[in-house]
């Protein structure tokens, strides 16, 4: 079926504007969403220490008359004076500058608009910072600020120029804008209330440049018309390079401001809106965009595009949502989740091609008419297991003596009955229990089980299944075998703000940072991954050690390729079932189309800023005592971070 999607949201900016109702009629008949429209009049420079026009006469702007109430909060964004310099190291302009900007952000909060965009052209900001933050604290009135920084400054922009208009990747930039963005932000606390407009440039910097501004909190991109070709058609595009940086914002559904004059007046500035809209559209395509040509062509594309991938469908408005990882020992989980993951178009076909594999490892093909296996399904839910071991016996043609289906959830159990007594007859023993206190009657020739978690044992994997392996021969199978769980370092403030937001409903016996030594399951979005993932534990099945022990410490080092800021590291998992048939969330080995597990976090307390060339050495624990297993963790390059969830103090996994 095809997918229509909703189109991009898109604004015209204007430097000046001597008429607001006609700027807003004028940019809605083009197709734009709002407008970004100074505050006061650029010209209107006032002076509150002393000057000409310490008492001038007049209002400070237009009237708030001029338009609805509904008109101001929904369709403009307000722009603080150009002249303002907060960071002047002149006190007279440096005061000044903060009076006008205070003036300038009340009258905005006045009018309910519902962004303001504040403009860094430079690095050194700490006053616009404090004086922002002021403002944020103060304010009953939810408004968002929109801090617009170049992708590349001005200065180096200008290099570019003077060099031909090539970027030489060898040289150092003399200002990193990004670096202008991290201490701005950290100045500010990383108010969840200020976020970035990229403003895109002629040149483009390197790919890890640009991909690391996907890890920030993007709002909006301006686009200039300066940036725009002209095809043969005599359309506006944008170039290769653009087009696919624009691409990769997109998928964090930014809103586009358009912003310079008109460089096609015979075409009118819709068809630049209308470019982008196309734009936003083929996103998640490589579709030639030079073609573009008009709307009824852009049209035809966005309705007969191709559905997004099951994970992206799947995964639809959880995006940088953060889940407590399940605890299905401690916590009967309900007919719901157990509905969603059953939906899995993956994960049961490799289950079942496991156990196809296996039983043909167990009975040869002159046994088939005289052996049969005993299987055993421990975990078996509401039967998937069940029903995949029985069509994989189906498949090799290989006979099953009898499938126990071991679970303990009693709810879960009254589907299982059912299912037995309307499909499976006396080939399925149903048993309400603990997989680790049951009694089997029998040995079994392959155990199966589906208790592995986003980080592989977060669930209880091993401590279940050494449990239930006294039942299990002694040339007995295991599915899953063995499994491997993995780190990489990450970047996201967005998900770093998502775990401080809770800093307020603290427990009294926790610590105020609890929220820090909690690992949390999330699909990953708005974030950066710093160096590739690394192994952490590893374990297999059966476990035939003389004394099984499943705590685990490891050591490692990750190398950082420039600079970033460290949030905290994402976790994932690999497994094999039985010989060749897997399973992976890994991001290099991604099961196609599996999407039954998101990739875990493990966050931590204090931000660090890390540079290129620095190594971040990470220390993780897997503990366990009688009733509760649990992870601690810290850094100690290229700083020393306190250990977090000491003794399980703010996280345990219930046994």
């Amino acid at each position: 079926m095809p997918v229509k999607m909703a189109r991009a949201s898109c604004g015209r900016d204007y430097h000046c504007c001597p008429d607001i109702n006609t700027a807003v009629e004028t940019a809605c008949k083009s197709g734009f969403d709002f407008v970004c429209l100074p505050i006061v009049n650029p010209r209107y420079k006032r002076e509150f220490i002393h000057g000409p026009a310490k008492n001038r006469p007049g209002p400070l702007s237009r009237s708030d008359l001029v338009l609805s109430g509904q008109d101001w909060s929904t369709l403009i964004v307000g722009k603080t004076s150009p002249w303002l310099q907060l960071d002047s190291r002149v006190e007279v302009i440096r005061k000044n500058s903060e009076a006008g900007f205070k003036q300038e952000l009340a009258f905005a909060s006045h009018l309910g608009l519902p962004a303001i965009l504040i403009q860094l052209k430079h690095g050194k900001n700490a006053n616009l910072a404090r004086c922002l933050s002021e403002q944020i604290q103060a304010a009953y009135f939810q408004q968002q600020y929109w801090i617009q920084i170049p992708l590349i400054s001005a200065r180096d922009q200008a290099d570019c120029l003077m060099e031909g208009g090539q970027t030489d990747e060898e040289r150092e930039p003399q200002d990193d804008t990004w670096k202008w963005w991290h201490e701005f932000r950290t100045l500010c606390d990383s108010q969840r209330r200020i976020n970035v407009v990229l403003e895109l440039s002629t040149n483009l910097p390197d790919e890890e440049v640009l991909d690391r501004w996907l890890a920030e909190p993007i709002k909006c991109v301006m686009v200039s018309t300066n940036l725009f070709l002209t095809n043969k058609r005599g359309y506006p595009v944008l170039s290769k390079p653009h087009q696919s940086f624009l691409k990769k914002l997109f998928k964090l559904d930014i809103q586009i401001i358009l912003t310079g004059a008109d460089r096609h007046p015979d075409k009118g500035l819709h068809t630049y809106q209308q470019y982008l809209d196309h734009l936003w559209q083929v996103r998640h395509q490589d579709t030639d965009l030079q073609q573009y040509q008009h709307c009824l062509y852009m049209d035809n594309l966005w309705q007969t595009r191709s559905p997004p991938d099951p994970i992206t469908q799947f995964a639809k408005g959880y995006e940088d949502y953060l889940q407590s990882p399940l605890q299905p020992l401690m916590d009967n989980l309900e007919s719901q989740t157990y509905e969603i993951f059953e939906k899995d178009p993956v994960k049961y076909s490799q289950y079942q091609k496991a156990v196809y594999y296996a039983l043909l490892g167990k009975i040869k093909p002159e046994e088939k008419e005289t052996k049969s296996v005993v299987l055993m399904v421990v975990g078996a839910g509401r039967g998937p297991l069940v029903r995949a071991s029985i069509a994989a016996s189906h498949q090799a043609d290989r006979k099953i003596k009898k499938v126990y289906a071991v679970e303990k959830n009693p709810n879960a159990v009254v589907t299982l009955e059912n299912m037995k007594d309307e499909m499976w007859g006396d080939l399925v023993e149903v048993v309400s229990c603990d997989m680790r206190s049951w009694e089997a009657p029998e040995k079994a020739d392959i155990l199966v089980s589906e208790l592995l978690g986003s980080f592989g044992d977060n669930e209880l994997s091993p401590e279940c299944l050494d449990g239930a392996q006294r039942f299990l021969k002694d040339d007995g199978i295991s599915i899953p075998c063995e499994y491997t769980s993995y780190m990489s370092p990450l970047q996201s403030e967005k998900l770093y703000n998502e775990v401080r937001v809770c800093k307020d409903n603290t427990p009294s016996n926790k610590p105020l940072d609890h929220n820090f030594e909690t690992p949390y399951v999330v699909r990953l979005h708005n974030c950066q991954v710093l160096a590739p993932p690394q192994e952490v534990f590893h374990f297999k099945h059966p476990n035939r050690d003389a004394v099984i022990d499943n705590t685990r410490y490891t050591c490692l080092e990750f190398d950082i390729k420039q600079d970033a800021v460290l949030h905290g590291f994402a976790g994932y998992f690999d497994t094999i079932l039985y010989d060749n048939v897997t399973l992976s969330i890994h991001p290099d080995t991604h099961s196609p189309g599996m999407f039954s597990w998101f990739p875990i976090l493990f966050p931590i307390k204090t931000p660090i800023y890390v540079k290129k060339n620095d190594h971040v050495v990470l220390h993780i624990w897997r503990s366990c005592n009688a009733k509760n297993v649990w992870y601690e963790w810290t850094i100690v390059e290229p700083t020393v971070l306190p250990i977090h969830n000491p003794k399980g103090r703010s996280y345990t996994i219930g046994l």
